[in-house]
């Protein structure tokens, strides 16, 4: 189950921290590579809406096998859905974009 005050707090510090970066894009960069679920969060007309930039097939393998796995993870706030899949594409592995 999904805690959204916790994705906003990791967004926050997420937000924080490249905030403070110098190369701004490294340090995105540098978060999605730390994490195993990486999920971008954005204002939608229900409230958050989520887009998974990274760890999809870790979800969708506890969600298959209905367990509990341990992960890390962390949340970036974006503006819409279409920023985040950007980021999503954009932090890919250059394999991945090719192959798109």
């Amino acid at each position: 189950m999904l805690n959204f005050d916790e994705l906003r707090e990791l967004a926050a510090d997420v937000r924080v921290f490249v905030d403070v970066a110098e190369d701004k894009a490294e340090a995105l960069k540098s978060v999605i590579r730390a994490y195993d679920v990486v999920l971008a969060i954005f204002p939608s007309g229900d409230g958050m809406g989520l887009h998974v930039i990274k760890g999809k097939e870790i979800l969708d393998g506890i969600a298959k096998s209905r367990t509990h796995a341990s992960y890390s993870h962390t949340a970036i706030a974006v503006p819409d859905l279409e920023h985040a899949e950007v980021l999503k594409y954009l932090t890919a592995p250059t394999e991945q974009r090719i192959a798109a």
